[in-house]
Order: structure tokens, then sequence, then C-alpha cells
């Protein structure tokens, strides 16, 4: 059939559906569209927005105009639609096929092909037929992007035009089963295939819809931030976007259970090094919107003159949506400040209709003028606090320094600290550059809370409504998580995130990674108030010995990001400290998560040893001596979210899986070309080749060398499938170590 489109000097459209993984090295297939060109006479390579360098223009090009998928999940069984819009953006006709690679037989059933609204049948190609065809197209254009396709069976249909400038939606249905382990349900989408396109999507849209027996507990993407709307038995997911290249395959999990909260287990561990766990934890939903503890909200109010026009605007409309979103049995006040402090009223109001409709009206006479005190408004909200037993929050907003009463930065933070005699969290709120960054931080971290930074362009009621929305049901609180090894010794865990107890709400995905030493058996165990009473939940864990694939490979760049957020903290508050430093150029080099303190990684020219970047990691680390301006708020806006980094989204990527960091200087992210993370491994382009972090220099001088495009090259592809031909895409020599065993692959030679 190849042979007989290629004298026919056709085009052939690679295409194919999402992998929901049955077996655990179970290779993807994909869901979205791929233009491959066949012609005897003409090369054309897959279309590329981002590349290093650039090949010859192709006659013939395209790129993906929307991509539309919509998922019903029902107990393991996925059924699927996906459209897609492709315009031609060549000069040619391009006479395509669609065709798209299965993982394996009997995954799919029930496969409809539309194109363009017409039903198109479709013939199924064995593994090693499909393998020849791939083989062919990549010998012949010269692209190594299609490897990730090898191995697998393929359907095709039957060609059809699509002239210059024309656009083509192609939609499919099946049903798949997914894969399911330790309790969790696991549903891949390979989304990346679509960053082969000339242009970003114009849209994105993903809905995935769950539906159980059972109570579902935990929903969670590791890959992407997405919605989730959940009631007992049944959860919505999505996620959006507009003018996009993916950069990663969408991932989801879920499981189901019984009791208040529910609870799953993820570990992996690479060869000759700890292992890597992830915790999810999600509260009951029915019990948790039935009765959520009574809580107290203080909200203090920074009213000086910086404050006024658009600001205090919002401001005033935050302080409207967390009234209007109390509760009965709820305590409130609210402290306004400039060079004095004012309250609605002397002391903490219980929540009615009449103390809302009161405090309402005080909002509206909020106006902004005079100096920030910041010590004395939170003197004056913390001594309000008496009772321990019930939730405390203190949403506390600035956009100054402080100007007025006591303006040194350790002073306020430790008068504040002996004030808090009921360990209230405080959600601090810096908003704009003219923030002592640092302050804020210090004071998040000595009162068991967070904090969050508003641009100056950004909409400040929207950030405070969306962080009112997480807390205004407190289900567990002074959540602690313990982990034991059956029958073992000693700390069976270290470096877990986040550190010491915090508060679980209604609806929120509670997400605890950490390390672990000993593989085996282990005892779970989450503590915490709930309704002012001690609770207690346990629940058995697995930590996997060695782990044989790459499954849950994601956790340990998970831990990665916490953990270098978390090192950052450390630099930050407590000053220099070498070993951190040295930890944080390690963490940065193996996962390609760079910072600003270790952007240097991206200079072709800078070494891959910890070592000699020491010195100059050490004199970027000194930008954290900016507490205030642009500098300090970017530097501390990026460490936040690193810090509660829930996903691999919170290290961005670009669409060829380039890293990112964020620049203080501009407060800008930055795309770097020279670092590309794909799969679990960081590449780095070190004269003109590029280099898998994790291989040494006497790894080098033992590199197998493969041509690229040789027989070699395609069998050790094939013998290694998508665990390594994953990491063969580049258009430049690589030199890659797989268990130990380093390959060079060197492009031809004429």
């Amino acid at each position: 059939m190849f042979r007989q489109l290629v004298r026919a000097g056709r085009v052939v459209w690679a295409a194919g559906l999402m992998n929901c993984m049955l077996m655990l090295a179970a290779s993807a297939a994909w869901g979205q569209g791929l233009l491959v060109n066949v012609q005897p006479d003409q090369q054309m390579r897959l279309p590329r927005p981002i590349i290093i360098v650039p090949p010859p223009v192709p006659t013939a090009s395209y790129k993906i105009k929307e991509l539309d998928v919509q998922v019903r999940l029902q107990e393991q069984v996925a059924r699927v639609q996906v459209s897609q819009s492709f315009v031609n953006t060549g000069s040619v006709v391009m006479e395509v096929c669609f065709v798209f690679p299965l993982p394996y037989d009997g995954a799919i059933d029930q496969l409809t092909l539309l194109i363009d609204g017409k039903e198109y049948p479709a013939k199924l190609l064995g593994k090693e037929e499909a393998r020849r065809l791939y083989e062919e197209i990549v010998r012949k254009n010269r692209d190594p992007a299609l490897l990730e396709w090898m191995g697998t069976g393929l359907f095709q249909t039957s060609v059809f035009p699509v002239p210059p400038g024309a656009e083509r939606k192609v939609s499919l249905r099946y049903t798949q089963l997914c894969r399911k382990d330790r309790g969790l349900t696991d549903f891949l989408f390979p989304l990346a295939t679509a960053r082969y396109t000339s242009e970003p999507l114009e849209r994105l849209n993903l809905r995935l819809t769950i539906e159980s027996q059972a109570e579902i507990k935990n929903v969670y993407s590791p890959t992407h931030t997405v919605d989730v709307v959940r009631e007992a038995r049944t959860a919505t997911v999505t996620y959006k976007a507009e003018r996009v290249i993916p950069s990663s395959d969408f991932r989801l999990f879920y499981d189901v259970g019984e009791g208040p909260v529910g609870a799953s287990v993820m570990s992996y561990k690479p060869a000759n090094d700890e292992g890597y766990f992830l915790i999810l934890a999600s509260p009951d939903v029915r019990a948790a919107m039935a009765e959520p503890a009574a809580k107290t909200v203080l909200f203090v109010l920074d009213r000086s003159g910086s404050m006024s026009g658009e600001k205090i605007e919002q401001a005033r409309g935050a302080l409207k949506f967390v009234l209007n979103n109390l509760r009965e049995g709820d305590l409130f006040n609210i402290i306004t400040y400039d060079s004095g402090v004012e309250s609605f009223r002397p002391e903490l109001q219980r929540y009615t209709e009449e103390s809302r409709s009161q405090a309402l009206a005080f909002v509206e006479g909020i106006y902004a003028g005079g100096s920030t005190n910041i010590d004395g408004a939170l003197a004056t909200a913390l001594a309000q606090l008496k009772d321990s037993s019930r939730p405390n929050y203190v949403l506390f907003l600035t956009d100054g320094l402080p100007t007025a009463g006591e303006t040194n930065e350790m002073r306020i933070v430790a008068n504040s600290k002996a004030q808090n005699q009921v360990r209230a969290r405080m959600i601090v709120f810096g908003v704009g550059y003219d923030v002592n960054s640092r302050l804020l931080d210090r004071l998040a971290r000595a009162h068991f809370g967070q904090s969050e930074y508003v641009r100056p362009k950004e909409n400040l009621e929207e950030r405070v409504a969306s962080l009112y929305r997480k807390i205004e049901a407190p289900v567990l609180t002074d959540v602690q998580v313990e982990i034991t090894l059956d029958g073992g010794a000693g700390a069976a865990v270290n470096r877990v995130y986040p550190r010491g107890a915090f508060d679980l709400f209604a609806g929120e995905q509670l997400v605890v990674v950490g390390r672990y030493r000993q593989a085996g058996a282990a005892r779970v165990v989450i503590r915490g108030m709930m309704q002012g009473q001690p609770q207690a939940f346990d629940f058995p864990a697995e930590f996997a010995g060695e782990s044989k694939d790459e499954t849950f490979a994601f956790v340990e760049k998970l831990w990665a990001i916490r953990r270098i957020g978390e090192i950052i903290d450390e630099l930050d508050l407590n000053g220099p400290n070498e070993e951190l430093v040295k930890e944080l150029v390690g963490l940065s080099t193996r996962h390609g998560i760079l910072t600003p303190y270790t952007s240097f990684l991206a200079d072709e020219s800078a070494p891959l040893s910890v070592a000699a970047n020491l010195p100059r990691a050490a004199r970027e680390v000194d930008q954290l001596k900016m507490a205030e301006g642009q500098g300090g708020f970017s530097q501390r806006r990026a460490k936040a979210e690193l810090l509660r980094g829930q996903n691999l989204a919170a290290a961005p990527a670009g669409p060829g899986g380039q890293a990112v960091y964020r620049d203080a200087a501009s407060d800008r992210d930055v795309v770097v070309d020279t670092v590309r993370n794909i799969g679990n491994k960081a590449f780095y382009r070190k004269n003109s080749q590029w280099v898998d972090a994790t291989v040494t220099e006497e790894m080098q001088r033992h590199a197998k060398r493969v041509a690229q495009f040789s027989d070699e090259y395609f069998d050790l592809a094939a013998r290694h499938g998508k665990r390594l031909s994953q990491y063969l895409v580049f258009d430049e020599p690589v030199l890659i170590n797989l268990d130990g065993e380093c390959f060079l692959i060197e492009p031809e030679t004429d």
C-alpha cells in the first residue's frame, strides 16, 4: 500500500488516538493528525514553529486550526470523540489519507472516522507493515520526529484531496479500555503531537466526564492545570487554551472509595537512587458541603494613597465577594489601614444577614490615602483571634512598603508571630511591584500560609475571589501526614512537601511528594481536626523497588519542582548556604528546571558539571537580596509557583519541550532553545550536539556510535520502543544514557 502511495505522489496524514496503557510498558497512540510527505521527488518535514536549525521551506505545509476532545469515562471504559480542523497552508494540492497507530490489539472498539461529515472505512495494518511505512517516510524526509509512532499497528483510510488554503475537519469516535493500577484509572491523551503545526492552535478544548458506581475521590492531572467540578459519583474535567502549541501529553488519574477522605499513592524508583512518592488525598464532597467547619475570616486591607483608583475599586469588590460567601456560624471582621488602623467592629462579628449588610456598607466607605502601617494593622487583627479550636484565616493585602509605625522587616514579623496565639493562617496578597516581597514571604511562612503576587495589570478582585473559593469550606484542618514502613525502623521518608501542618478544603486536591530509601509495604496516616474533633485516616501503600518503566517517572520531576522551590525559599529567608546552592544546581541540571539563578545553564559554553557551576550560581543567588521593586516581586512570585507546584505545569515548557524560566529584571518568561525536556530527561545543546544531563564524561568516552537513519538506528528504536525513540527526535548529534549505556546518534555523512 505504501509503495502504491509513493508512485501516486501522495501525502499521508498520520493521526491517531490516545492510549490509556493497559500494560506498564504500553506505547501511546495519538488523537490528532499529522501530514507527512511520501512523494518520491519531494521532501517535506513536519512543520515546527520553533526549531534550532531550520530545514528547507517545504512546498507543502499545514496548520492545525482547532482541536476538540470530548471524553466520557465510565469506570475504565473511555468513549472518545476527537474533532480536528487543519488547513493546507502550502501552494500545492495535498492528496492525503488518514492513518493512526494503535498500541495493542483489542484496545479500541466501535471506531468511526468522518472527514467533513463523510464516513471513511479504515484498514488495519500490522506492526511490521506499519514499521516499514514509518521507516520509509523517516528515511525519505530525513525527519526523525516520526519515530514516536514506531512499533504500533495502524488504521488507514482512503485518499482525499486538500486544495491550497482549504480546511478539512476530521472526526473520530471510538471506545477504549483504560489501564488501572493500584486503584487508579489512568487516562492518557498524547496532546503533544499537535506541536507539529506551522502556527499555534487557535482553539484547544478538552472535556472529560467521569461516571462511577462508587464515590469518586481523587481527580488529578500531573501534566495540566485543569478545572474539576465534582459530585459524589461524577466529575467533569475541562482544559481550554487559545493560541497554544501543546508541549506535553494530557494525562489524568482518578480513583474511587468510601469514607470521608480518599487517598492513593504512586511511587517511582530509578536505578541506584532513592525512590520518589506522590500521595493524593481528597475529602468526601458530600460530607464537606453538608457541614463545612465554621471558620473565622479577617480581611486586612491596605488603603494607603498608592491604592487609589482601580486597585481600591477591585479591593472593595474582593471584600464584597468574601462577605457574600461567608456561611452561617462563621466569624469575621474587616481591618483597614493607612498611617492609622480602623476596624469595621472592635471585635469579631458573627455572620448574619444583618452583619453582612452592615459590613457591605462599611466597604463602600473605604477610600485610599495616607501611609502604610503594616505592623499596627496586623497587631489589631491578630489580637481579635482567641479561639484556636476553629480554623482562623487572615487575608492580608498590601501594595506598598511599611512607612508608618514599625518599619523594620524582622521586627514586624517577630511582633506578628508573638501575637498569633491561635495558629491562624495568613494569606498574603502583594499587589504591584512596590512591595517588600521578602517581608510578605516571611509573614506567610511565620503564619503557616502562602504568598500571592498580583501584577499591576492583573485583576485583584479575581485573584482574591479565586483563592477564597478554595478555602471557604475547611474539611480537615491542621493536617499532618505520617508514613511508616511495615515492620521497619527509622525514618521511612524524607524531604516531604508541603512541610508542616496544613488545611484540606472541600473540592481541593491534596498533593504530597517526598522521597523514600527502602522499598516495600508501608502505612500512611493522615491526621487532622474535623468539626473540632481529632480524626485519623490510615491506608496501605507500596513503595516500588527499582522501576522497570517510566509509567510514574513524572513523580520524580514533580518532587524536584517542589524541592527547588524549597531551596530557593531557604536561601531567600535564611541567607547564602553553599550546600543548598550545590543541590539547586544539581537538580536544575538533572531535570532541566531553570531558575533565575541557574539560567546560565542555557549558555552553550556552560559546563554540565555541578562543581564548575557553583561559583556562578552563588553570584546569581545574590539577586535574592532584592526585596523591593520588580526584581524582588518577580523572583518571589516564581518561587511561590514552584513551592505550590501541583503538577508539571509549574515548570512550563516551550512547544518543543524547551525549558522556560522567569527573568527577574523584566518579570517575563524566557524560552530557552538550548535546553529541552523530553520524557523524563533533560538535554543540553553543547558544541553543536545535544547531551543527556545524566551522561558522564566517562560515558562519553565509551559511547557507542549509531548513524542516524541507518538500519542500526531503526533497530535500536524498535528494540527499546517509545522509551528510547522519544529521545531520537533531534536533528543534530545526540548523546543518550540508557540504563548506563551511552549512545551517540550522529547524522549520516554523504
